[in-house]
């Protein structure tokens, strides 16, 4: 039974109104209100679970009545319950709409990617250090940690979140992250490789000129786009669903951690063209996903939204998703 549970401090005077919307919603379950039991902020406490198929529209309308303003909103997932007649009657009510996407989950999620601690600029630097070790031994083993490692994909996503939603200070700080963190990365990634030719540390086969992973890297093509399309699909779709598996694949699908290394290696080794080439895919990369996750973003909302438009007339009522 897929359901969220909602928190809920309410100001005495929006209670009535709160409690009434929650009681006539067939989706809404176990709900329990206590008058003046909550500090911080003061009001009335309410309690209840949803069906997440409604969510979205329970949401919408207690924040309308600005309860989340005036007192405060949380919400969190129910990892198991056990079905009532309630419950089925309410999935019933629902049909097409039980699979909707939480909104403000999914918003959280990414937001929650899109805060740029220190560790996120040192998992970049140590994602392209590894990348540089796999790129010089030939190790395609070493690029997938390399992937895995790195958090690049979080602020990617709070950048077509910020698009979808037209908030340009979000879209500005992941810019800013990314620009900063994948150019520190270089300049690091830079001066390692440095090291590791000064004291002659790359493989035989890499100082021949036989650099498979390399090559690989720095050839983009119209592989790299339809790559970069298809991750940005899968990644935008598992964030929805919050299928971590999903997104585990996208990160070592998207070719933007060993092309950051193998701009600084190919420096390095003086291997201009190479540079260029792995600069190109970087910014190939970086580009599609963000469009391609505005773009899913957007289209997944007018999709849900025209589901529960079909599911209002066919019933009467009016429950978008």
């Amino acid at each position: 039974m897929d359901m969220i549970h909602i928190r809920a401090v309410s100001p005495p005077d929006l209670t009535d109104e709160a409690v009434g919307l929650l009681a006539d919603d067939p989706c809404v379950l176990n709900l329990i209100v206590r008058r003046d039991a909550a500090r911080h902020p003061d009001g009335d406490s309410i309690a209840c679970d949803v069906l997440t198929g409604a969510a979205n529209q329970v949401l919408h309308r207690l924040r309308a009545l600005r309860v989340d303003q005036r007192g405060s909103l949380v919400i969190e997932p129910v990892d198991m319950a056990f079905a009532s007649a309630a419950a089925e009657g309410g999935r019933r009510a629902l049909g097409p709409l039980r699979g909707a996407p939480v909104w403000e989950q999914v918003e959280a999620r990414i937001r929650a990617e899109g805060r740029y601690r220190p560790s996120f600029y040192l998992y970049l630097v140590i994602a392209g250090m590894i990348g540089s070790v796999g790129i010089v031994t030939n190790s395609q083993i070493l690029i997938v940690a390399a992937m895995v490692v790195g958090p690049e994909y979080g602020a990617i996503v709070a950048v077509a979140l910020g698009i979808d939603q037209k908030r340009w200070a979000m879209v500005r700080r992941g810019l800013f992250a990314l620009g900063t963190g994948f150019l520190l990365t270089i300049v690091v990634t830079f001066l390692f490789s440095l090291l590791i030719r000064g004291f002659g540390l790359e493989s035989d086969a890499f100082d021949r000129g036989l650099r498979p992973v390399s090559n690989l890297i720095n050839t983009p093509n119209f592989f790299s786009i339809a790559v970069a399309t298809l991750a940005g699909i899968v990644g935008i779709v598992s964030l929805t669903e919050a299928r971590t598996s999903a997104l585990l694949g996208v990160f070592i699908s998207v070719t933007t951690i060993p092309a950051a290394a193998d701009i600084a290696v190919s420096t390095a080794f003086t291997s201009w063209p190479d540079a260029w080439g792995s600069l190109v895919q970087l910014v190939v990369n970086i580009v599609v996903l963000i469009v391609v996750g505005a773009a899913v973003l957007k289209g997944q909302r007018a999709i849900w939204r025209r589901v529960g438009l079909r599911r209002a007339h066919g019933t009467g009522g009016e429950r978008p998703a």
